[in-house]
């Protein structure tokens, strides 16, 4: 057994005593060439560390493997080439030589996104790897654009999540032996070596970056550690093997990417709000990455918050290579990772970027004075044709193929057309285009209904006189069949905006729960005036800073159910402990009640010291009292 793993222990070890031996000695190097990080700004340390470490894990991986492979005269990575394995190395160096100058000198985000797109094309073009060979029928220019962006991502992914002490290292190592057994799976065991030594110079560098940490991976290591975590899935020529060569690669480092999207988004956004100077955008620097927020909840805990994304980023690996196991079902085990995944990052990461997301798409719904929403204005009944004329013909259509009727072209250029034709009379009769659907009543539901049911009527009779397409049984089931799909349809395209209007209340509603300075509401009465109230809160979403978080109600019958989003937790007598349970810092009565009512309300609430205030809808003369039309009229 012994015999048979020491191809694998053998690197593993020379890398990690090599990288421990290194580290001490590159470090000292570093400091006396000014190379530290220094505490204030972005920087969680609280004492300069030298930063550039990613020099010792490269040598010490480099050097041990090359010993490895000359010593036993086995081939490098397996069946790989030895001038394509020198190659890899050599684009190694470069990344790390950018990186390296960026510790020295601080390099400008575009010259260090310039330097990583260099790596990425000698990637394809001088080292000859890329995704072709895991999937042979891509186009070669699809091929150069994905190879460079897989490359580019993967590096910078890794130097954004290096803010925390031994969590891009850490993360790097549970990628590696995660990759190791994909390729495991894979039946590809003679490039596992090369793995091994990549995960004992990990360790070995761990040792010195583990919190507190005496040493920095810098962008010379967190560069070096992106780069080869790309490569290495392009190295392995297993073809149609795409989903497990780089399916468990992204998996492994799911929460770098993730992390990488986050910034994106959120960086864009700011750009957008002008939340930050205008020369700002993705490449600015911000303390919102997944590890500062996790840093934040854990109480500046370090290794909390490193073991949290630790254990994120094994069950992401251990979801890996279970579908690598299953191959048969691994699309399926794949869904199930994504959706777990996106769960959790929308769920528990994404708060931020809701809240940047949701206050620019707030300005955009509410922004009236825009030319923007005056032109969505002049569109509106434009739109609503265009869409009832889609609508109309998707159920003639999909009514025909139900009824098993011909849909052949004499019927779709006659019949259709006056199926349609008669419909859109109707609609257009009563009155469903000067409707303002957004504030519609139930009548103006039935005069739809109505539109359509005749509609469908009169083109069914018109069409059965003029071209005879039915036969007597089919008339009835296709006049009441179009009825239904068409009402349906239309009403589907009028309450759309509605919907989208209670999805911008519900992104503002969320990113206000990220807010520290937000008041939290407790409302009396779960009719009218709660939902106008409620309206109130997020139309000026800027300068709003209250939420609701719950509603009390006199009528038992409602307790535990949902009401605008919003619980209903009690009825009034049990106030006081909902007030405390929720830690409510107000309570709004939306509801009337007579002056006797309001002082039991007072009593009842004194002992919580919560604020009280009243929200109603009154009526306000602004003529003189007691003069109307007639008396002026007089």
């Amino acid at each position: 057994m012994i015999v048979r793993f020491m191809p694998y222990i053998v690197p593993f070890l020379g890398a990690f005593a090599l990288t421990l031996v290194l580290t001490p000695i590159v470090r000292e190097i570093n400091r006396r060439l000014g190379m530290v990080d220094r505490p204030g700004g972005r920087r969680i340390n609280q004492s300069p560390v030298p930063r550039g470490g990613g020099v010792a894990l490269f040598l010490g991986v480099a050097v041990s493997y090359a010993a490895f492979v000359a010593v036993t005269g086995l081939p490098p990575l397996g069946s790989l080439p030895s001038a394509t394995f020198w190659k890899i190395g050599t684009v190694a160096a470069l990344a790390m030589g950018i990186g390296l100058a960026d510790d020295k000198w601080s390099l400008s985000p575009l010259a260090k996104l310039a330097g990583q797109f260099v790596v990425g094309l000698l990637v394809w073009f001088w080292v000859d790897l890329g995704f072709a060979d895991l999937w042979p029928s891509i186009p070669a220019p699809l091929d150069c654009v994905l190879t460079v962006f897989w490359i580019v991502g993967a590096m910078n992914a890794f130097n954004l999540i290096d803010g925390l002490d031994g969590l891009a290292s850490g993360l790097a190592l549970i990628a590696v032996i995660g990759m190791g057994g994909g390729l495991f799976f894979l039946r590809c065991t003679s490039q596992i070596s090369f793995y091994a030594a990549l995960a004992g110079g990990l360790l070995g560098f761990l040792r010195y970056n583990y919190n507190p940490a005496s040493v920095f991976l810098g962008d010379s290591g967190s560069m070096l550690i992106g780069y080869m975590l790309a490569v290495l899935p392009l190295c392995s020529h297993v073809q149609n093997s795409l989903l497990v060569s780089v399916g468990v690669p992204l998996l492994a480092m799911g929460v770098p990417i993730f992390d990488t999207a986050l910034a994106i988004v959120r960086r864009s956004v700011r750009r957008m709000l002008r939340k930050f100077p205008v020369a700002s955008g993705i490449a600015s620097a911000d303390t919102d990455h997944v590890h500062h927020r996790i840093l934040r909840a854990m109480g500046l805990n370090q290794r909390k918050a490193a073991w949290t994304l630790y254990a994120l980023a094994m069950a992401l690996v251990a979801f890996g290579l279970v579908a690598a196991s299953l191959r048969s079902r691994a699309a399926g085990l794949w869904l199930v990772a994504f959706a777990v995944t996106t769960v959790i990052v929308f769920r528990d990461m994404a708060r931020v970027e809701f809240f940047d997301v949701g206050m620019l798409l707030s300005r955009a719904a509410h922004a009236r004075d825009t030319a923007s929403r005056r032109r969505r204005a002049r569109l509106a009944v434009p739109l609503y044709l265009v869409c009832d004329v889609a609508v109309l013909v998707l159920a003639f259509v999909a009514l025909s193929a139900a009824l098993q009727l011909p849909l052949t072209l004499d019927r779709a250029r006659v019949v259709l057309s006056i199926h349609v034709a008669a419909s859109f009379a109707w609609l257009v009769f009563m009155r469903t285009y000067v409707t303002v659907w957004s504030r519609a009543m139930p009548s103006n539901y039935m005069r739809l209904f109505l539109a359509c049911a005749a509609g469908a009527l009169t083109g069914s009779v018109a069409s059965y006189y003029i071209a005879n397409p039915l036969v007597d049984e089919m008339f009835i089931a296709f006049a009441a069949g179009y009825a239904l799909l068409t009402f349906v349809g239309l009403l589907a395209v009028r309450v759309v905006r509605m919907v989208a209007r209670d999805f911008f209340y519900a992104i503002d509603c969320g990113r206000l729960v990220a807010r520290k300075d937000v008041s939290r509401v407790l409302v009396y009465g779960s009719g009218l005036r709660y939902r106008a109230f409620r309206r109130e809160l997020v139309r000026r979403t800027a300068e709003n800073s209250r939420i609701i978080v719950g509603i009390v109600d006199d009528d038992i019958l409602l307790r535990g159910h949902y009401i605008g989003g919003m619980k209903v937790w009690g009825t009034l007598s049990q106030a006081p402990d909902i007030v405390n349970q929720l830690n409510a810092d107000s309570f709004v009565i939306a509801c009337e009640l007579s002056d006797e009512r309001l002082g039991v309300v007072r009593k009842l609430l004194a002992p919580t010291g919560v604020m009280i205030s009243r929200f109603q809808l009154t009526e306000e003369p602004i003529s003189p009292a007691g003069e109307t039309r007639k008396e002026s009229e007089k």
